[in-house]
């Protein structure tokens, strides 16, 4: 299926160079965020208090939210838990006072909101359980990346599982990036969707990979370059109608899902929309720059004598 044909290939690999440049800026960029400013960790990675009310009628979670903000709580998770009636809260570790302290605040000033809301349990999420949460998903990134180089090495060539994650850890400090200059909240939500981009930008990948296998096959008086820039030419019709489908879908959780899904939908936005760019004019280029070759994907065929000696 096509929404349309692109009679001429477009030259994408004649300006590799700038387009490289920009990913580098991009990415340099990225960097500095993440060192000058850090990632504005949620409570499941800091620790903080997490409470389980329960209303005798709908919780009104907006009015909720601004009850609590109205403590100076900014970084606060309000959601429906189990049914409308019971509500989970998070909230960040605060210097200023205890445990025991903050739940009997946040319960004074719910009550006086709502005579109706009833405390059915606390919990204290320690940092250190934050630190596990931290290494865990630094290990999940470790392997991912691990794993997406041996299947592309063995479905194609090394060169491109090396672009690829080189590609797709573009993606992800970028995203990252974002989520440091703009101190969004880095919960494991947030985590989630950046491994989910991992194998999405994989995808896209592959497809373009497997168009610069079969080019290889037909177009034999082409360039290496001619052949890349009509594998990526030939796929766009595809990106298009696939990224699009799926940005839909992604935008529809980002205004219509509520404050839970709201960084989870923003994360995926992003890393969809320079997923696109970097397996097209990240990972392709860089495949070229490695000297990949018609003898890297296709077997050489060893001809033989009359009498069967090679």
């Amino acid at each position: 299926m096509e929404f349309f044909k692109i009679k001429k290939d477009i030259p994408f690999m004649r300006h590799a160079l700038v387009f490289n440049v920009i990913s580098i800026i991009t990415f340099i960029l990225a960097v500095v965020f993440l060192v000058t400013r850090g990632l504005n960790f949620g409570v499941d990675f800091t620790g903080g208090t997490v409470m389980e009310v329960n209303y005798a009628h709908a919780a009104d979670i907006p009015k909720i939210r601004e009850t609590l903000t109205g403590l100076g709580y900014r970084d606060v998770a309000v959601q429906n838990f189990g049914t409308s009636r019971d509500v989970l809260i998070r909230l960040p570790v605060r210097k200023d006072a205890g445990q025991a302290k903050i739940s009997d605040v946040v319960m004074a000033s719910l009550r006086q909101a709502d005579p109706t809301v009833d405390l059915r349990r606390v919990e204290f999420v320690g940092p250190q359980v934050g630190r596990e949460l931290v290494q865990n998903g630094a290990l999940g990134l470790v392997f991912v990346s691990i794993g997406i180089v041996l299947y592309l090495w063995f479905r194609f060539e090394w060169k491109f599982g090396v672009a690829t994650i080189i590609a797709n850890f573009h993606d992800v400090v970028i995203i990252l990036g974002f989520f440091a200059l703009f101190q969004w909240e880095f919960s494991l939500t947030v985590l989630a969707a950046v491994l989910a981009i991992f194998g999405y930008s994989v995808n896209e990948s592959v497809v373009v990979f497997d168009r610069v296998r079969e080019n290889f096959r037909k177009l034999r008086k082409h360039t290496v370059p001619e052949i890349i820039d009509n594998a990526i030419t030939r796929t766009l019709s595809r990106t298009i109608i696939t990224h699009g489908s799926t940005q839909m879908a992604v935008l529809a959780m980002l205004f219509l899902g509520g404050e839970t899904l709201h960084y989870f939908a923003l994360a995926l936005t992003i890393g969809i929309m320079f997923g696109i760019y970097s397996s097209a004019l990240v990972a392709s280029p860089i495949v070229m720059w490695l000297g990949v070759s018609r003898e890297d994907l296709l077997p050489v065929k060893k001809e033989t004598l009359d009498d069967g000696r090679p």
